[in-house]
């Protein structure tokens, strides 16, 4: 089998779970950053310890996982806390994605890594041997991230510009999902790119042909 892999990213609301939702349907197998930073972060999870050292005890919840809101105020008031984050986060996701990646190898056609800071982490595009980016008008992120519990239009609004501006993460693309038609369209387009993917694997070819 082969290990071709595909990168998955997009600003935040564009989508990327129900896209690789699809491709996790047609046989794709599925490695999720943000799942693996759910797993890291939760009561008794592998980053706990170093949290509560890096932010103090305010920063854990009295389940014992991290205070996901106290966190993301604080992440996105103060950079410098922003990058204590993910200097503790990154590593142990980037180690844990790699190992079920490989441990998917035998089992599907290709691999696809969900990461949603794809491109400003940087490393990330060595990685794989496709990129792709899962987009949406600013003004629809916006409206997507504000059905979420707790989130005004200056939260969404802060969290859009912490990521990486729309124009930097589909420069990174060697394919561009636009979601914003209705479901049965998007099935159809994943579906073709699924089918590139899987022609590519086999292959050993970046360029198989759409």
């Amino acid at each position: 089998m082969s290990g071709y892999r595909v990168g998955l990213t997009g600003g935040v609301a564009s989508g990327k779970s129900t896209i690789a939702s699809m491709l996790g349907d047609l046989g794709a197998g599925l490695v999720d950053a943000d799942q693996l930073v759910h797993e890291l972060t939760a009561p008794a999870g592998a980053a706990i310890a170093e949290l509560r050292n890096a932010f103090g005890p305010s920063a854990i919840a009295a389940d014992g996982g991290l205070d996901r809101a106290w966190m993301r105020a604080r992440a996105f008031a103060d950079a410098g806390a922003r990058q204590r984050l993910e200097g503790i986060l990154h590593p142990r996701v980037r180690e844990e994605a790699e190992r079920r990646a490989q441990a998917l190898v035998s089992k599907v056609p290709y691999v696809v890594l969900v990461v949603p800071l794809l491109v400003e982490s940087g490393n990330w595009k060595s990685r794989v041997q496709r990129v792709l980016v899962v987009d949406c008008a600013e003004t629809t992120q916006l409206e997507r991230v504000m059905t979420r519990p707790g989130i005004d239009r200056a939260t969404a609004t802060a969290i859009i510009r912490s990521q990486v501006d729309r124009h930097s993460r589909l420069a990174v693309a060697d394919d561009v999902l636009f979601n914003e038609a209705p479901i049965a369209v998007m099935r159809d387009r994943v579906a073709r790119l699924h089918d590139y993917y899987v022609r590519s694997a086999e292959s050993g070819s970046e360029h198989a042909g759409m």
